[in-house]
């Protein structure tokens, strides 16, 4: 796994959970959503990154 793809999906599952925890707090639904899908890629991103890493070896 490339450390800069690596480094873009960790991004993004905490940026992603930091939206919905607030948004959620302050009862925005749909900013909720969209920090939970923000979330969900980044969690795609990193499993697609170690399926490569898989098939490399």
């Amino acid at each position: 796994m490339s450390g800069k793809e690596k480094a873009k999906a960790k991004a993004e599952q905490i940026t992603g959970k930091a939206v919905r925890k607030v948004a959620n707090a302050s009862g925005d639904r749909a900013t909720a959503a969209k920090g939970a899908a923000l979330e969900s890629r980044g969690k795609a991103r990193e499993a697609k990154e170690k399926g490569k890493d898989a098939f490399k070896r």
